[in-house]
């Protein structure tokens, strides 16, 4: 019997290759697409949930009343790590990870610039680190060891053993491997590629005891079956007993886990997160296979003329409705099957693109036997849902009907098919619309003025002797034209390093807590970033010596501390009393899509350096500015490899996830919309074959091609009218509700709405025009022939 199904199968879709080659296009773009969205599904589901302890890892936070809201960061004091572990019953091990800027590793005459990590010795047991070399137990004992990834270690020693081997740290610092670790896949927190003990954090003198200093991350793993309502009970009677009973912040913890996905929170609660961009796509890639599998379904059924007096027969000579049933599920899973192993070969081979796209590297884990299981999964689920509605629907006709030609209700007003290019059509204009809110979401944050000039600005971290002598690069820079203009700061003018609520003012409110981002720089500021003067002066050592002790507020400071004339007004961080000298019209130092922070810009104070950004000279090329730049830093720093960066690059990074979902969004919507018109081409065929002896008398009687096409495409126009009813109310509910993610965000214009329904209608009209001209175009003596 199976034998049997299959040949007949494989006939008929040799017997119409054209459609069968439609029938496959139009599945293999749908499982292509779902199959590439669903590997990134998979890759964000599963993100810091591989862990053999997943279950029991936290996160401590912070929590507190600010100004006008309550809100919850993972910053927390670096001293409560040593108390964690020793004074919670409920902590099983703990450990702080203490992420550090590029770090020098010297080995030979190789010189790299590495990122890495401080943790204490419980963390490899915590994370269960795979080791390749060495012992987790003891690997980070030593206060000089080292633990390195594989990636660095080839990198470090090529294909030697890295063992044993020395490793010098910022030039000064001289470690030993005592480990090598496996490369932690992409959907991890850490993508670090070393650790070095904590006590590493002590000797480069970033330790402190305060409370106060939220600068780092801690982790616990809880015990089995603990309260956690009593563990979060006693990290705040922790804080309280060791910083005094008037500490107003609440600790608490929070799933490792849930970290990723789960990470926003709004109003000191959990509020979702990333979470909602993966079930967005999750559903398009599902809503796409749908799709896919619909046109399938109108295409078979627009063969029903031909199909059914096979059937017809099939019943009068003694088939049963299941064996039919059978034998057309046969064909749609040949199909499926077909499109399947194309799509996983176009997956294949657009994996690379799309990991581009999307910055990630995934694979499609051929070499996991689980992968075939789902795929095979995948492909019998497409060819059942794509064949379900056909195999019904063809094997109910009854012999006598079909053998007189008397079977179909052609010009019915709801039909199945009729729904199906209805949802089709309606999750295609969603897309429209919702590619359209998202493009101009991102270029209306986009167009955002920034409050600096990016353009010829690059920055350069502060590393070796560059600390001690940035004064005398400035010189150089400037002496030799490459530089208009340079400036040392606390962090680049396109990050936020450092915020308080400890800054005072005349006037300040008791209780206030409002949030003020901290800026440290020496002379001309404003000069090298292009920052606007709204009232006063920039910094200038040379002409103002007392600017070390002078500040610069934006324009939301001084809205925050009331200051009707700032210049002259005093503001204190701590002990310093700091003479506000200038006003700045406000940049944007954090995420362009939310409102702009106060800042305060203290003078060199306490000359707490890090970058210096240097205003290239527009008279002379780019690489010219460059080559003469990075001589000047060799000079003065030659242990260290001269990198910069350029502020307008990285400025773009601040969109990359928004960019990743408009173009996604837009990919998948054109996809969509194509095969939905390959299902409206279907339909079109369908109601064409059934109708063709109505055309013939109508062209008989007289009836224009002009009037008969009109009259075949106006039907479909009311299935994408209704379906554009149907998906702008979805698309401005969901749309607008996605939007409240960001404050500065665009009004939902009607225009939106307009244009995505012209272009459902302009398409879908040329795709049925051409069954509509080509049935008005037909002989009608040939379909009047057997009357």
């Amino acid at each position: 019997m199976l034998k049997n199904f299959l040949k007949v199968a494989i006939r008929n879709l040799l017997r119409r290759p054209g459609f069968s080659a439609l029938n496959i296009l139009g599945l293999t773009i749908g499982m292509t697409s779902a199959l590439l969205i669903l590997l990134w599904v998979h890759n964000e589901w599963t993100f810091d949930k591989y862990y053999p302890n997943a279950g029991r890892l936290y996160v401590v936070y912070n929590k507190d009343k600010w100004t006008d809201d309550t809100v919850c960061w993972n910053a927390t004091p670096k001293i409560m790590g040593t108390y964690l572990k020793a004074e919670l019953p409920q902590v099983e091990k703990a450990s702080r990870v203490n992420w550090s800027p590029s770090i020098l590793f010297t080995v030979g005459e190789k010189k790299l610039n590495i990122n890495g990590t401080m943790v204490d010795p419980d963390f490899l047991d915590m994370f269960s680190v795979p080791f390749v070399e060495g012992d987790h137990n003891t690997a980070l004992n030593n206060p000089n060891s080292l633990v390195i990834t594989e990636k660095l270690a080839h990198k470090l020693f090529d294909d030697a053993d890295p063992m044993g081997k020395a490793v010098k740290l910022d030039n000064k610092y001289n470690f030993t491997v005592t480990g090598v670790i496996k490369d932690f896949p992409n959907n991890s927190s850490f993508n670090y590629e070393f650790s070095a003990p904590w006590s590493f954090v002590v000797t480069k003198g970033d330790m402190d005891s305060s409370w106060g200093n939220n600068s780092t991350r801690n982790y616990v793993m809880v015990k089995q079956n603990v309260s956690i309502d009593q563990l979060n009970a006693n990290i705040h009677n922790l804080i309280k007993k060791h910083d005094g009973p008037t500490q107003t912040e609440v600790q608490f913890v929070y799933p490792f886990s849930k970290m990723h996905l789960y990470g926003r929170f709004e109003h000191g609660k959990p509020d979702g997160g990333r979470i909602s961009l993966v079930r967005s796509f999750f559903w398009i890639a599902i809503f796409i296979l749908v799709i896919a599998c619909i046109n399938f379904m109108n295409l078979s059924t627009a063969r029903s003329e031909r199909r059914a007096k096979e059937v017809g027969i099939r019943k009068t000579v003694g088939a049963l409705k299941g064996s039919l049933i059978a034998q057309f599920l046969s064909e749609s899973l040949i199909i499926a099957f077909i499109a399947g192993v194309v799509s996983l070969i176009l997956a294949y081979a657009l994996l690379n693109p799309f990991n581009d796209l999307i910055q990630k590297q995934l694979t499609l884990g051929l070499n996991n036997p689980l992968f075939w299981v789902f795929f095979l999964g995948f492909i019998i689920v497409t060819g059942l849902l794509a064949g379900s509605y056909p195999a019904f629907f063809l094997s109910r006709f009854q012999p006598v009907q079909v053998l007189k030609g008397a079977f179909k209700k052609v010009n019915a007003l709801v039909t199945p098919r009729k729904i199906l290019v209805v949802f089709q059509f309606t999750i295609a204009i969603l897309l429209i619309i919702c590619t359209l809110i998202v493009v101009k979401q991102l270029k209306y944050a986009q167009d955002r003025e920034t409050g600096y000039d990016k353009g010829n600005l690059i920055y350069v971290a502060l590393q070796g002797t560059l600390t001690e002598k940035h004064d005398l690069i400035r010189s150089q820079l400037l002496s030799e034209g490459v530089a208009t203009s340079v400036s040392v700061t606390s962090s680049p003018i396109s990050q936020s390093w450092s915020n308080t609520w400890g800054f005072g003012w005349a006037g300040k409110p008791t209780g206030d807590k409002t949030i003020i981002n901290s800026f440290c720089a020496d002379s001309h500021i404003a000069q090298t970033t292009g920052m606007k003067i709204m009232e006063g002066r920039d910094l200038d050592l040379a002409a103002y010596p007392s600017d070390s002790t002078s500040c610069i507020l934006n324009e939301s400071a001084v809205k925050a501390m009331r200051f009707k004339q700032p210049i002259g007004q005093v503001v204190t961080n701590g002990d310093t009393k700091f003479t506000v000298v200038g006003v700045v019209k406000d940049f944007i130092i954090e995420d362009p899509f939310q409102p702009i922070r106060p800042m305060v810009i203290e003078g060199p104070k306490y000359q707490w350096f890090n970058i210096i950004h240097i205003k290239l000279n527009p008279a002379h090329s780019t690489q010219d500015n460059l080559d003469k730049i990075k001589k000047i830093f060799t000079q003065y720093n030659p242990d260290y490899p001269f990198e910069y960066t350029f502020v307008d690059a990285e400025y773009a990074t601040k969109f990359s996830d928004e960019k990743t979902t408009a173009t996604l969004a837009g990919l998948f919507a054109g996809l969509t919309i194509f095969i939905s018109c390959l299902g409206l081409f279907g339909l079109a065929a369908y109601m064409a074959e059934n109708r063709i002896k109505e055309i013939g008398v109508r062209k008989v009687l007289g009836a224009s091609i002009m009037g008969i096409t009109t009259m075949l495409s106006i039907d479909f126009l009311w299935l994408v009218l209704i379906s554009i009813v149907i998906s702008v109310p979805i698309a401005w509910y969901s749309m607008d509700k996605w939007l409240e993610n960001y404050k500065f965000r665009i009004s939902i214009s009607a225009w939106i709405f307009v244009l995505a329904g012209l272009t459902a209608v302009i398409i879908s009209l040329a795709t049925v025009s051409y069954q509509a001209i080509k049935a008005a175009l037909a002989n009608p003596i040939k379909s009047l022939r057997s009357e």
